[in-house]
């Protein structure tokens, strides 16, 4: 060909070149940057679209178009060679969260919470799906042409998406129809924690199973294989788990875990590249896994290649160059005597370190070196106040000193507590609910203690706890404990109430044993079979004894009366001298 239309075909290749190697960063501020891989520069910047963070970016098969959403509910059209907003519209209620944009290019599945297939003509949606309970993290389709070959293909039905969402450990597989009837997942994979990457190989033909990889939060691999053939109602578990661990040798035996960060598979659809280590130094290494095998782990020596050197680190503290015969003094260090004479007292300061000997002195003798008056200091009862418990409590928290904690948790007094908890910063609520969940899982009877204080942080701290995103991670231990102990709880009250049966049914008869005889001889005897001659001489007899004592209790009387006549007349002044009354009373 001739030279001018080979240069023509150059410049485009270049221009097309130029585009692939771009790369476009979404920020928390709103705007998005276009990153030059090949320079190493920034090659522009897109602003105007969205107010808020933006969370996805995708590019469209055609090179110039790039589609973004954000917190602020809208999907916007950039065009990337103007830098200026093309189309911009509400995606959601809520933020928006992840985009797919589909095999032929004409739709966009965008995510908040629930999912919708947009028509990019009409910008209206198409379908919607159910989606999740919590924002959705990742979109992908997972076929490119219907499994049904015998209708007529319009770009879109009969294809199958996935998606994925935070603190939600089931991916969800998604069919679109050509009725607007069903809105629910067709099937579901499901995986040890929350999924953090994913990746899948997407399937071409009919009989070719979806390869997925997915990457958890706790550092696992899982590998799925499955042929997507419509509805399938239990949820699919991986064929094949995969984790990294150190070899465990040099001192150490123990093997540790390493956390896998990502896995994508390569062009082959067979080996799979793997992002493993720390995340400011991570290893990518490409693998081939036997996938038969149910659990793999491979042992890597990470410790030789994650050596980060520390020897090199910038310091501006220069140590002077000072020959061997001089001597240098500088405060604190030991040897440094000079005499630092006080203005009030006049004596020598003491070293900082004591003598072996030495005693040291008590805090109120230096208070009264200090001429300060100790009973102020003092406070009243010896005892720690509320205030001090708190301050107590956050720095056993924050250094992790089990003698302060377990002073301060286990006080039983309930205004101590309230009080406690309502005085402690809001940063020290998530480690308090840890250090409790740490000891309600240890000594089964701090329980009682434990539930005083938890119960206070959900009372007074409620609002706080209710508006961490990570909510459900951090108390996931504590629920789970609270439910394995409460499942118990009917079983151990029957078995209590039996036992309490028992023990009473035991005790009643030991008791019953323990009784002493009763002496059985009567103390009293009536004897009935005497004759009547027997009878009529006994109540003679006792007639006769009646009669001599009813005499003798006259005479006694009597003579009582006559006593008391005497007596009167002394009184009165009677003498003997009047016979005639002397008579007449006789």
């Amino acid at each position: 060909q001739d030279g001018p239309q080979r240069k023509k075909r150059k410049s485009e290749v270049g221009e097309v070149d130029k585009q692939l190697d771009v790369l476009a960063i979404g920020t928390a501020v709103g705007s998005i940057l276009l990153y030059s891989t090949v320079k190493g520069e920034l090659q522009s910047k897109l602003d105007g679209g969205h107010d808020s963070r933006v969370n996805c970016v995708r590019w469209h098969q055609d090179s110039c178009c790039l589609y973004s959403c954000s917190d602020d509910k809208h999907i916007v059209e950039w065009n990337t060679q103007t830098c200026k907003v093309k189309c911009k519209w509400k995606g959601d209620n809520s933020s928006v969260t992840c985009l797919c944009i589909s095999p032929d290019g004409k739709m966009l599945l965008s995510a908040g919470r629930t999912i919708k297939l947009w028509d990019l003509e009409t910008k209206e949606v198409y379908r919607h799906f159910t989606g999740h309970a919590t924002s959705v993290s990742s979109l992908m389709f997972t076929t490119v042409k219907p499994m049904n070959e015998s209708k007529p293909f319009d770009g879109i039905t009969g294809l199958y998406f996935l998606s994925g969402a935070i603190h939600d450990r089931l991916l969800s597989v998604w069919y679109i129809r050509s009725d607007r009837k069903e809105k629910n997942a067709v099937m579901s994979f499901t995986v040890t924690d929350e999924p953090t990457f994913v990746d899948l190989t997407v399937s071409e033909v009919k009989e070719e199973p979806v390869k997925l990889a997915v990457v958890c939060r706790d550092g696992q691999l899982h590998l799925f294989e499955h042929i997507l053939n419509g509805y399938c109602k239990k949820p699919l578990t991986s064929n094949c788990t995969v984790q990294i661990a150190t070899p465990g040798n040099d001192g150490d035996s123990t093997p540790k875990p390493v956390p896998i960060l990502a896995a994508a598979f390569c062009t082959d659809k067979q080996s799979l590249l793997l992002v493993y280590g720390n995340t400011l130094q991570p290893i990518i290494e490409k693998v081939s896994l036997n996938t038969s095998e149910p659990h793999i782990c491979l042992v890597r020596d990470i410790q030789k290649v994650l050596s980060l050197k520390t020897d090199a680190a910038l310091t501006k503290v220069k140590t002077p160059a000072v020959n061997s015969d001089t001597k240098v003094l500088v405060p604190g260090i030991p040897g440094h005597s000079t005499a630092v004479k006080t203005p009030a007292l006049g004596k020598e300061k003491k070293k900082n370190k004591r003598k072996p000997g030495e005693t040291e002195e008590s805090i109120e003798e230096r208070l009264g070196a200090l001429d300060i008056d100790v009973n102020k200091v003092k406070t009243p009862g010896g005892l720690p106040q509320t205030d001090s418990f708190a301050v107590l409590l956050v720095q056993g928290l924050e250094s992790n000193d089990a003698e302060i904690l377990n002073k301060v948790l286990n006080t039983r007094k309930e205004n101590i507590v309230k009080n406690t908890v309502a005085r402690m910063p809001i940063h020290a609520v998530i480690p308090l609910l840890h250090e409790l969940t740490k000891r309600l899982q240890g000594n089964p009877y701090s329980a009682s203690v434990m539930v005083r204080w938890l119960k206070s942080v959900f009372t007074l701290h409620a609002s706080y706890l209710s508006t961490l995103p990570d909510l459900i991670p951090q108390l996931g231990m504590l629920y789970q404990l609270m439910e394995s102990r409460v499942k118990t709880l009917q079983k151990l009250s029957r078995l209590h109430g039996r036992l309490f049966i028992l023990v009473t049914q035991v005790a009643a008869s030991q008791t019953v044993q323990d009784v002493p005889e009763v002496n059985q001889t009567a103390k009293l005897v009536y004897e009935d079979d005497s004759s009547e001659e027997e009878g009529s001489d006994d109540e003679m007899i006792a007639d006769k004894d009646s009669d001599e004592n009813w005499d003798e209790d006259e005479e006694k009387e009597e003579q009582s009366d006559e006593q008391d006549m005497t007596v009167e007349k002394e009184i009165n002044g009677d003498s003997d001298l009047e016979p005639e009354n002397e008579s007449e009373e006789e």
